[in-house]
């Protein structure tokens, strides 16, 4: 049962939680529709096991204990509700569509996830321009990946796909890296002299096709050449921690906050629909740059 919703569509043969399951999965595309299948893969599975019909008859507490039962599995609290995301999705459509009477994941009690600490490792100021110097010695491939992920935030699969032709363009005096960015929405960034000029070293004399290559077979990279990228610039640059493409777009985001950029045009740098998201960044760096007892302990340095 829990591997037909990733088999090619066969309405005949489906029963209504796997024709439910590829109708709502049709809704969406690349990494998004990976990661809801697997997400769906887990519930199904987990259903097959505890003897469950994945749709019919499931009520609230069911899907408590399926939280429980990935809490004991060993996911944190924040990887709880991000497996929970295609299982909720499925079921509010399920409900939308008539499919069932009621959504039994709507009130389903969530683990509460403390936003003001930030797990991800990121680079600061210094360590953020020893990485890009040293991304450039290996190859023009790590320096342009290096330049897209820590000077204009992007993601893994954004970098991945940046294409020769998307930064041909110049409007109103700048050079600009059209993209089109997670939800499939489209952006424009201007692209600073020396971001340009490393994209520029790594185009060669190619007009166009994907700008990062793989060094050495000269294929398009992907999300997974990225991440190895980016741990090889990391080793190469001493980094000692746990370096990922991430790491690149946190730093991006954290240091333009420490260099005075205003919130609301460090959310444009960073493409988040919700301010709050940003101030994420901002809470994460400043819980010890710019914390508190700093102050306090100058104003009281006596004691």
């Amino acid at each position: 049962m829990s591997n037909t919703i990733l088999l090619p569509f066969q309405p005949d043969s489906m029963t209504p939680a796997q024709l439910a399951a590829v109708s709502y999965r049709a809704r969406y595309s690349g990494h998004t529709h990976g990661l809801y299948a697997y997400q769906l893969r887990r519930w199904f599975g987990w259903c097959e096991t505890n003897r469950l019909d994945p749709l019919e008859g499931i009520q609230r507490a069911h899907v408590e204990l399926y939280i429980r039962h990935l809490g004991e599995s060993g996911l944190r609290p924040s990887s709880i509700n991000t497996m929970l995301h295609g299982v909720r999705g499925f079921f509010r459509f399920a409900h939308i569509d008539g499919l069932i009477p009621s959504d039994p994941a709507v009130y389903a009690r969530l683990p509460k996830v403390h936003q003001d600490e930030s797990r991800t490792q990121g680079l600061d100021r210094l360590e953020l321009i020893r990485f890009l110097q040293v991304a450039q010695t290996i190859t023009v491939h790590h320096g342009a990946l290096a330049y897209l992920l820590g000077i204009n935030a992007l993601r893994a699969s954004e970098a991945a796909a940046v294409r020769i032709e998307d930064y041909r363009e110049t409007l109103r005096g700048h050079r600009v890296l059209h993209l089109v960015g997670k939800g499939s929405k489209p952006a424009t960034m201007p692209l600073t002299v020396p971001v340009l000029r490393v994209l520029e070293a790594c185009r060669g004399e190619r007009t166009e096709g994907p700008l990062v290559l793989r060094p050495l077979s000269g294929q398009p990279i992907d999300r997974r050449d990225c991440y190895r990228m980016v741990t090889r610039i990391a080793k190469a640059a001493g980094i000692p921690r746990h370096i990922s493409p991430h790491s690149l777009r946190h730093a991006a985001i954290t240091n333009a906050l420490d260099a005075g950029v205003p919130l609301r045009d460090a959310q444009i740098l960073a493409r988040h629909a919700d301010p709050r998201t940003t101030e994420h960044y901002d809470r994460a760096r400043g819980n010890l740059d710019r914390h508190g007892v700093h102050f306090l302990t100058a104003y009281v340095a006596g004691v």
